[in-house]
This record gives C-alpha cells, sequence and structure tokens, in this order.
C-alpha cells in the first residue's frame, strides 16, 4: 500500500493512503487544492454541518483507490480488506454523529417551538383577564 509521502502540520509524515498513480492522499494532492478549497467553502456555508460531509467524501475516494489499487494488484488484499473494514468503520461512526447531530438540532427546534406556544398561551389568558 502507497503512502501518501506529504508532511503533515505536525512535522509528521502523512500516513493516508496515496491515491492511485500519485504520491500523495486527497488531502495532500496539489492537484486537488481546489477541490477542498470548493468543499472547505461549502462546509462554511452549511453551518459547520460541511466536514463530515467531506470526511465522508475523502473516505469514499479513498475507498475507491483501494479497489482499484487491490484490482490492479498494488496493494494485497488482506490489507486492503482491513483498510476497507476501519474506513467503513469510520464512515459509520460520521453517519451516526450526523443522525445524533439533527436529532439535537431537531429537539432544540421543538423545545423553541414549545417555549414560543407556552409564551403565546400566557399572554392571551393575561390579556383577558385585564
Amino acid at each position: 500500500m502507497t503512502r501518501c509521502t506529504a508532511i503533515a502540520g505536525s512535522g509528521q509524515r502523512c500516513r493516508a493512503i496515496a491515491i492511485t498513480g500519485s504520491d500523495y492522499c486527497h488531502a495532500h494532492h496539489p492537484d486537488r487544492a481546489q477541490a477542498r478549497r470548493r468543499a472547505a467553502r461549502k462546509g462554511g456555508q452549511r453551518g459547520g454541518r460541511g466536514r463530515p460531509q467531506v470526511d465522508l467524501n475523502a473516505l469514499k475516494d479513498r475507498l475507491i483507490s483501494l479497489g482499484e489499487d487491490v484490482l490492479e494488484g498494488r496493494v494485497d488484499r488482506q490489507d486492503a480488506a482491513t483498510a476497507g473494514h476501519l474506513w467503513n468503520v469510520a464512515i459509520g461512526a460520521i453517519r451516526t454523529a450526523l443522525k445524533a447531530k439533527e436529532a439535537e438540532e431537531l429537539e432544540a427546534k421543538v423545545e423553541r417551538l414549545e417555549e414560543a406556544i407556552e409564551e403565546k398561551d400566557v399572554r392571551g389568558r393575561s390579556s383577558s383577564w385585564g
């Protein structure tokens, strides 16, 4: 399995798997910088919800690349199966986190609606006595 040759912000070598036919992973490939900026911009427009989508897209790209590497004989099938399994676990964790966040947001909206209804009821009752 070919590893990315980039040096991460921590000063350590990146541990991600390189894109097929490249020395870099998706996060470090110079030809993908514009796509990363676009994705980051879209993430900011979603009110903080963009990052999981970017993570899912990156994992999808890695799985596709890994599949190509296996078919072309560059990666051992067992190594690929292990990496694929771990990435699928990561995808599941991201999906679960997204669902939990959506549930929290929905719960907060319901609470705000209930408070607004109660406030309206209280105002309606107090004005009828006046």
